[in-house]
């Protein structure tokens, strides 16, 4: 017996904490899709990884040498092309290089994982057939993509319609739980129309990104805003609660799409999560900084957040409590939502930065 102890424990201490994770069933993501970054995580167990229009340009311009020659190959090529259309063409050669690092995986889960995911473009937020239209151009960049959609009013109908026509989704912009679960609902739909249609469904797996971390930051805003004052480390726990939250009902109503924990600021957004049948989409400096940390690797999500730490931000910040009940927020009130309106303007922040960088190059 002795002996078994120690040859287990020399297998958990030969491998690293987000190897461990696995262990307990909880997938990781390397929350980019540069590089270096995305062998690195491969090497530590990522099973996924993502990206945005901020992340493509963040990309280019870290290896300026490597993309810049690439960006002005497509200026070549497109003659009449404007900077959106160059923009999507290096987007597409970003996640084309990282998505076949990715092959593997997606090739030993028979699809099921494996997959890099890119955003439509966030100014059609309002538009469904833009918005689904895009979803399918950009579904034919790589066999193991997943395209990303807003969870807003707009976007629950794209969500399904894509995933009717056979597209793997990962709805983002989403920080609540009502959000989560109309996401779920809406690839329920779609599944069943993708099925009912004669389409194979089995290596559809989406994933429902819920932005934790930027839940806490709008909490954090208001606090600053309002003059509130709140024990220290309260509110590095409400996205942890949200998401907790919709797993709970994830697991109650049996939903095909995965839970994805997104916009990492602590620790707990990792280690709360472990145990969960989720999926964790972590930036690269901080899935190196737990796996640098002595922090006990065990199962935790079944795990509730203490009930004075919800009841002091439910008490203090309704806007905690929109996020917290599964009722607490109507679709028609999604994007005007304080995180929403905050990430969409980033996000669309993001692609003019990007096109920004086109500009520079078209016209030297």
């Amino acid at each position: 017996m002795a002996y078994l102890a120690n040859a287990q424990k020399e297998k958990f201490m030969s491998k690293s904490l987000m190897q461990l994770t696995a262990e307990f069933g909880t997938g990781f993501w390397n929350d980019s899709c540069e590089p270096n970054e995305l062998r690195d995580a491969l090497a530590h167990g990522a099973i996924g990884a993502t990206s945005n229009p901020v992340i493509v340009a963040t990309v280019a311009k870290s290896a300026s040498e490597i993309w810049n020659p690439v960006i002005d190959q497509f200026i070549r090529s497109r003659a009449t092309g404007t900077e959106d259309d160059v923009g999507w063409d290096l987007t597409a050669e970003v996640v084309r290089k990282a998505a076949a690092l990715l092959m593997p995986v997606y090739e030993r889960s028979g699809g099921r994982d494996g997959r890099q995911s890119l955003q439509v473009n966030p100014k059609n937020f309002r538009n469904v057939d833009a918005m689904v239209a895009q979803a399918e151009e950009l579904f034919r960049t790589a066999p193991n993509v997943a395209v990303k959609l807003p969870v807003v009013a707009a976007g629950l109908g794209a969500i399904e319609e894509a995933t009717a026509r056979g597209i793997v989704v990962t709805p983002t912009v989403c920080f609540s739980v009502s959000q989560a679960v109309a996401a779920g609902e809406a690839i329920e739909r779609g599944l069943e129309r993708a099925k009912k249609s004669g389409k194979q469904i089995q290596s559809m797996r989406p994933n429902v990104a819920v932005m934790v971390g930027r839940l806490d930051d709008h909490l954090k805003r208001v606090m600053e805003a309002q003059k509130i004052s709140v024990d220290p480390g309260c509110l590095e726990w409400g996205g942890v609660a949200v998401f907790k939250r919709s797993y709970q009902i994830f697991q109650q109503r049996g939903f095909r799409s995965v839970l994805l924990a997104a916009a990492y600021r602590n620790h707990m957004q990792w280690s709360e999560m472990i145990g969960g049948k989720v999926n964790l989409t972590i930036p690269y400096s901080w899935w190196k900084r737990f796996n640098n940390s002595k922090i006990e690797v065990r199962p935790r999500m079944e795990e509730p957040v203490r009930a004075d730490i919800i009841a002091m931000l439910e008490d203090n910040f309704p806007d905690f409590r929109r996020a917290y009940d599964p009722q607490g927020l109507a679709p028609d009130e999604f994007a005007s939502f304080g995180p929403t309106a905050h990430t969409l303007k980033q996000f669309i922040g993001g692609y003019n930065e990007l096109l920004a960088l086109i500009r520079e190059r078209m016209l030297r």
